[in-house]
């Protein structure tokens, strides 16, 4: 899509709990209608543009990097960065990458409650309701999706077909995050080195995007190095 293949870190450590987020249920709820431009496929336009109140996650959505990430304290937004983008990305309706056909993406958390309580639960706070085609439970009911774990949502984008979004927790290891090709993964929290090298190679074919959103609280990682120093000077990275 012809975007710079280098790496973005967004610190927001500056922020406290009750900073100003970006206005998401703006953009995810009344800044979009559905009308149907012609019989092969429904467009989805914007009406207009939002108050954007925070600068630090709108210089995350408008990078143009292949792998971003988020790093800050609790309570600064950084998962409902990792959220919004994640629907943008399934819905096709980024307001500032050109998603040109239906994706397919990972959400990673680090457990199996912490996937239900945190990125899921974004997930289901900002998608809107009828955009959702499909939810597949690992446990738990689908009439009430945010008390149980989530396997994968199909939802609706504007190609007229479906996207497909996925979670995987690291519980798993790693032989869970083998096989599949993917447009992008999220990383809510650091994971294992392991785990992230495998969904590396997930969007390796596709060109895909990897974006994470983590309070770095393991000291000097991998992550540290391979993006926060970039030490390998990559420039996928």
């Amino acid at each position: 899509m012809g975007r710079n293949m280098e790496n973005d870190v967004i610190n927001l450590k500056s922020l406290s709990a009750d900073s100003p987020l970006l206005n998401y249920n703006y953009w995810t709820n009344l800044s979009v209608k559905l009308q149907v431009r012609t019989a092969q496929h429904s467009t989805i336009y914007k009406t207009k543009t939002p108050a954007l109140q925070h600068k630090k996650q709108l210089a995350f959505h408008q990078s143009m990097a292949k792998s971003r990430f988020v790093f800050g304290g609790n309570r600064t937004g950084k998962s409902v960065c990792g959220a919004i983008e994640t629907i943008w990305y399934a819905t096709g309706l980024h307001p500032f990458i050109k998603v040109e056909h239906p994706c397919d993406g990972w959400v990673v958390s680090l457990t199996r409650q912490v996937q239900r309580d945190v990125a899921q639960a974004k997930i289901l706070q900002y998608l809107p309701p009828e955009w959702i085609v499909k939810t597949v439970m690992v446990s738990g009911s689908s009439f009430s999706p945010a008390h149980g774990v989530i396997d994968f949502i199909l939802v609706r984008n504007i190609f007229g077909t479906v996207s497909k979004i996925g979670f995987r927790n690291c519980e798993q290891g790693r032989e869970r995050f083998q096989g599949v090709s993917l447009d992008y993964v999220w990383f809510d929290e650091e994971p294992p080195q392991d785990i992230y090298e495998e969904c590396k190679m997930r969007v390796l074919d596709k060109c895909g995007d990897i974006f994470g959103t983590m309070t770095p609280l393991k000291g000097i990682t991998f992550i540290h190095d391979e993006i926060y120093l970039n030490s390998g000077n990559s420039d996928q990275v």
